[in-house]
């Protein structure tokens, strides 16, 4: 039986490292991205991690209050995720209609119909010429 208990505590250690680890890539992919979504995924995990880190811990150390702890941070760690991800949609959105009145007062303007890219594709443009013409 002891032989058992000191296997288990083995395991349950080699879990932390393990646990550890993977949180350190995380936290990476959190930081390097490239994208907004890579880096919701990755504080999502992250979240994740925590909470079974903490749920071993309360195994390990024998005190069941840390489980609640988990529980706890587990609704914390959902409610941060939904927050960036309606934050995020929100900047998106409006960045995505101001690109499109954009384009409509350049039609409006010029009577000629303009899509959203060829407005960008002109912006972007135009923003070389300047940065040429200011060097000069």
């Amino acid at each position: 039986m002891e032989i058992l208990n000191s296997a288990r505590e083995f395991l349950l250690g080699f879990v932390m490292v393990v646990m550890a680890i993977i949180l350190i890539l995380a936290l990476i992919r959190a930081i390097i991205g490239p994208r907004f979504t890579d880096r919701i995924v990755a504080i999502n995990m992250i979240g994740t991690e925590v909470i079974i880190i903490i749920c071993v811990l309360a195994y390990l150390i024998g005190e069941q209050y840390l489980v609640d702890v988990a529980l706890v941070y587990a609704m914390i760690s959902f409610l941060a995720v939904v927050v960036m991800v309606n934050l995020y949609l929100t900047v998106y959105r409006e960045k995505t209609l101001k690109s499109k009145e954009e384009a409509e007062i350049l039609s409006h303007e010029h009577g000629i119909e303009v899509g959203r890219e060829e407005y960008e594709r002109r912006q972007k443009a135009s923003m070389k010429a300047e940065g040429k013409e200011g060097t000069q």
